[in-house]
């Protein structure tokens, strides 16, 4: 609703009560530990993950369930985008913690 004030005080007429979806939630955070990016790269995760130091110094990973991408650095800290509701991140990033600790690679 604020966006559509926004516009009405720039002359744009809003007609209508306007339709607000959420379509991508993107949320940053951090694991609390290093990740070996090495050593997730060289094991099978589930989903499809990429890691090319020379072209990106993060892991991509795209989760199945709930289908969401990390982006995940070697520091800890993880972006996740393409949520649709904010419970998923929240599942989203517990499935990658639960995962990471299984594989070993959080140090």
């Amino acid at each position: 609703m604020k966006v559509a004030r926004e516009l009405s005080v720039a002359g744009i007429i809003i007609i209508g009560k306007p339709e607000i979806k959420i379509t991508n939630i993107v949320a940053s955070g951090s694991l609390g530990a290093s990740v070996d990016l090495e050593g997730l790269a060289s094991e099978p995760v589930g989903g499809s993950l990429m890691y090319e130091p020379e072209q990106f110094p993060a892991a991509i990973y795209r989760m199945e369930s709930p289908r969401v991408v990390f982006l995940i650095f070697s520091t800890g800290k993880i972006v996740c985008v393409g949520a649709k509701k904010e419970e998923d991140v929240y599942e989203a990033v517990e499935n990658l913690r639960r995962r990471l600790e299984d594989m070993k690679v959080l140090v």
